[in-house]
């Protein structure tokens, strides 16, 4: 009986091994929800539990706004609270339980300086702490925080860009106020110029952290010790043929199994026009890819793979890279993408091979927000624009993909003139409306007309316009296209109310 026990039980452990493999090799994102800012833009997003509760941060230019986040996900606004001179953006934060008391670390970026909030109850954030940049410190123009835990005190290590380029540890103590460990200067060796992602491994009670140099072209390592003092193990950079780390960007790390890994992303120099602010500028472009460092036993990285752009991938610009779910065999992860515009999900194996899985094109350019977070078994994406025109932050669920093929998307919109609105303006909104389809290419048809309804059950609705998409792509491109914003502030001084269903249908 034992024997069949165990047989059965076998069976059922490959069975779950199977089914996970068959989703998360299909899986796609399903946008749930967007909300409106107060920040200029939102250029950081970030996430946090307290008490079962689940709240999102945003930073934009001046303002973090607060919301809580469901496990439908569903964004309610909480609060907004204001950046140290009304600067920012919030380029960097981090949220993190210090002995007892959950903080946001945030970095002000042209504020110059680190802020520290206390995350209260509600969700919502009280300044207790400010340290401002020095010669010493390198926070000048701060874009990336890292938590890092030992065993008898956190610190938290900063990255700088552009004028003060740098790597800087902080003690932070139990108020959340920063005192200020060790700074090391940005030179030829190691790439520290433009930190713009971090990542912490332990390896059998050591602790390494992993820096990207957006102005240096590659990677360092560097041993962490109990003090908060660390030092450089190894640095990789860029070539001509099979690194793609101009412009590093991304960094983030996942284990399965035994090994550890360290993902690393980049936007290629060839994307920014900005004069002057590439530093190296004989760069070679040879394509985008996301590249697989392996963790070695003494905490160095060694080149491991490079998963390459095709036509069939979204990977152009590479600004976020979020670890979505892991399991001993395998992760999935999302990378956020500023020229292509889209989140695309890969699988990474426990041999360190990543392999595309599908990818929504978010009609808006992700610069740093987008962050993961899981709620019960419900896996999300939370992303944000810095586009100043946008003003939203989005949620996304990642489920498994459901067969669209041989469907089209019709999206319907009903309005309700308010009573003063004059024959002539209404005229006008019809027009700019069927103009989108002039403005926005991804609609494939609109259709239109005045309600003829004599059932009495219109509620007031008068117009009605069904706008055909031909998958979830272009339904994302129109609702945050400019033309669509434009219209929506041109027309809504006059629209009463505002109905909206979507459904799929066959295409006839």
């Amino acid at each position: 009986m034992n024997f069949i026990k165990n047989i059965l039980l076998l069976g059922l452990l490959v069975l779950s091994q199977i089914s996970f493999s068959q989703i998360s090799d299909d899986v796609m994102l399903y946008r749930k929800d967007f909300k409106s800012i107060s920040g200029k833009n939102t250029v950081s997003v970030t996430s946090y539990e307290k008490n079962g509760s689940h709240y999102i941060f945003a930073g934009g230019v001046g303002n973090i706004d607060v919301y809580s986040l469901d496990k439908e996900g569903i964004l309610t606004p909480l609060s907004n609270h204001e950046l140290y001179m009304k600067k920012g953006p919030a380029r960097g934060m981090a949220a993190d339980n210090i002995n007892g008391t959950d903080f946001l670390f945030v970095a002000n970026k042209h504020g110059n300086v680190i802020e520290t909030f206390k995350i209260l109850n509600s969700g919502s954030l009280e300044r207790v702490a400010l340290v401002e940049d020095t010669d010493e410190t390198h926070l000048g123009t701060a874009i990336t925080l890292q938590v890092v835990h030992m065993k008898k005190a956190s610190y938290l290590f900063i990255g700088g860009l552009e004028e003060t380029p740098g790597l800087s540890c902080f003690k932070i103590q139990n108020d959340g106020k920063l005192t200020h460990v060790q700074s090391m200067k940005d030179d030829e060796t190691i790439h520290t110029d433009g930190i713009i992602g971090m990542f912490a491994h332990n390896i059998k009670g050591k602790t390494y952290l992993y820096t990207g140099g957006f102005q240096d072209n590659g990677i360092s390592s560097f041993r962490v010790y109990e003090n908060g003092t660390f030092k450089n193990i190894n640095n990789i950079s860029d070539n001509t043929t099979d690194r793609y780390l101009t412009g590093t960007y991304p960094v983030t790390g996942v284990t399965l199994g035994d090994n550890k890994f360290v993902i690393v992303g980049h936007r290629h120099h060839k994307y920014y026009k900005r004069g002057g602010f590439i530093k190296k500028t004989d760069f070679v472009y040879h394509g985008d890819g996301v590249s697989v460092f392996k963790v070695n036993k003494k905490g160095a990285l060694v080149p491991h793979f490079v998963l390459i752009d095709d036509e069939t991938t979204k990977l152009q610009g590479q600004t976020r890279i979020e670890i979505v779910s892991t399991n001993n065999t395998e992760a999935i992860l999302a990378v956020g993408t500023r020229d292509d515009a889209s989140i695309q999900l890969l699988k990474l194996n426990k041999e360190g091979i990543l392999t595309p899985i599908n990818y929504l094109e978010t009609g808006f350019s992700i610069y740093y927000g987008l962050k993961s977070h899981k709620i019960e078994d419900n896996n999300f994406l939370i992303a944000g624009s810095f586009r100043f025109d946008l003003g939203k932050i989005a949620s996304y669920k990642i489920a498994p993909k459901i067969n669209r093929e041989g469907k089209v998307l019709r999206h319907i919109v009903n309005l309700k003139y308010k009573e003063d609105a004059t024959k002539a303006q209404i005229d006008t909104a019809v027009k700019a409306f069927l103009d989108l389809k002039i403005e926005i290419p991804e609609i494939a048809n609109i259709e239109w007309g005045v309600n003829d309804s004599t059932e009495g059950a219109s509620k007031g609705f008068t117009h009605t316009f069904t706008i055909t998409f031909n998958n979830e792509h272009h339904r994302e491109i129109y609702l945050f296209h400019k033309a669509h914003l434009e219209l929506v502030n041109k027309v809504g001084p006059i629209i009463g109310d505002v109905f909206v269903m979507d459904y799929w249908t066959k295409n006839n």
